[in-house]
């Protein structure tokens, strides 16, 4: 479902990120494949100096179609970033392929929270967030945050998932399987 990020990836996903329903939402924009090409570079280099993580998010038949990415990195906690191609909004890709990222950001790479900064505008992205159940809206309670991100223009909603959040979800997703598996015995 993900995978480390490839430069050798960077064509498909330049088709892929240049449609008008996904373009302005995403982070890192290149105006050709071979800026991405050089942009995924840098990204992988990055990831190395402990700066961000990027990931690649697959389809079933393991081609790419999308990323995800933990920008801004720092003392455990960093800002999400997703962007799926047009073709693949509403097939249900974006769930498992947050899941499986934060089961590495926190569980694998040692991270305690992840903020997602989603456009007040860009309604798609704040409804999927809100239908995750470990996700909060973090507007009051880090306002500090919240305030430094609209520091211009009042732009921005702030999310947190926090790592003890997360894993609660995990846990009672774990417990409801057993009970449901002890009622069919």
């Amino acid at each position: 479902m993900i995978k480390k990020r490839d430069i050798h990836e960077s064509h498909v996903l330049f088709e892929l990120m240049v449609h008008p329903d996904v373009f302005p939402f995403v982070r890192q924009k290149a105006q050709s494949a071979d800026e991405l090409f050089f942009l995924t570079k840098q990204i992988i280099e990055a990831e190395e100096r402990g700066e961000l993580i990027s990931r690649t998010i697959l389809d079933e038949w393991g081609s790419p179609i999308g990323t995800i990415n933990l920008f801004d990195v720092k003392d455990g906690a960093g800002f999400l970033g997703t962007w799926l191609g047009k073709p693949y909004h509403g097939k249900g890709y974006n769930q498992p392929a947050k899941e499986a990222f934060f089961q590495e950001l926190f569980y694998e790479l040692g991270i305690e929270t992840i903020y997602m900064r989603i456009r007040k505008a860009n309604f798609r992205s704040q409804n999927a967030a809100l239908k995750l159940p470990y996700v909060v809206l973090a507007n009051e309670t880090k306002k500090h945050i919240y305030d430094q991100l609209n520091a211009t223009e009042d732009l921005y909603n702030l999310f947190e998932v926090s790592k003890d959040l997360y894993t609660l979800h995990i846990m009672r997703q774990h417990d409801s399987v057993q009970e449901e598996e002890a009622l069919e015995a």
